[in-house]
């Protein structure tokens, strides 16, 4: 796993706390520092599903199933950042997307499906129509890698926009999601995000370094 506050890759090595339960289910919290020297943070999970005994007939002391589990501190997604390079028009949809999918998947892949539509817009060009259609242009437009093709076109299937149209006419609104639906859409805008805002700003940076050498020693820059 990841370090929700440094974002370094660690070995998860929580202590659980068993707080008992009420009528709804049987709580604990977990808790460990980051292992990372310069980072060092607490991280806590709140907790809820059936508890255990270590022996017959002693008290409960922990969760032997977990149905629900979220990180309350820091209070984040888990995600990855979105890159420095992202417009904020997408940024702010896909932030919010990610810290609301474990609460509502529903209201995430809402937002994931408006941020698609809009980079599809505007970095695409697609011509505005329903979410469905413009995923087709794209794709026949063939100005995508074929794995990110691939990628966009699965959202129509495991999101069963066949079945669920309104998830194809209005992106916004808030409509039961299949299995795995809001992760995936998450997926794709990362995708997205890398292959239109990071991988050219990369490369616009070693080139911008190339004819700055090329100015130096009196040759004109690239074209």
């Amino acid at each position: 796993m990841k370090c929700p506050h440094c974002l370094v890759e660690i070995n998860p090595n929580f202590s659980e706390t068993f707080l008992y339960g009420d009528k709804e289910s049987f709580w604990s919290i977990f808790t460990m520092n980051c292992p990372n020297s310069n980072c060092g943070k607490m991280i806590i999970d709140l907790a809820s599903g059936e508890p255990y005994r270590d022996t017959r007939n002693q008290p409960w002391n922990g969760l032997k199933s977990i149905k629900f589990r979220q990180t309350i501190r820091p209070f984040a997604s888990g995600r990855s950042p979105v890159p420095p390079e992202v417009d904020e028009l997408f940024a702010k949809d896909y932030n919010e997307a990610c810290l609301i999918l474990t609460f509502s998947p529903k209201a995430s892949a809402a937002l994931s499906r408006r941020c698609l539509q809009n980079v599809l817009r505007e970095k695409a060009g697609v011509k505005k129509s329903d979410l469905s259609n413009e995923i087709q242009q794209i794709i026949d437009s063939k100005l995508l890698p074929s794995y990110l093709s691939k990628s966009i076109d699965a959202i129509r299937n495991i999101g069963n926009f066949a079945a669920h149209p309104l998830k194809s006419t209005s992106t916004g609104e808030i409509i039961d999601v299949e299995i795995g639906e809001a992760e995936w859409l998450l997926d794709v805008l990362e995708a997205l995000f890398d292959f239109y805002f990071v991988q050219p700003s990369i490369l616009k940076t070693k080139r911008d370094a190339l004819d700055k050498k090329l100015a130096d020693i009196g040759k004109p820059p690239m074209k």
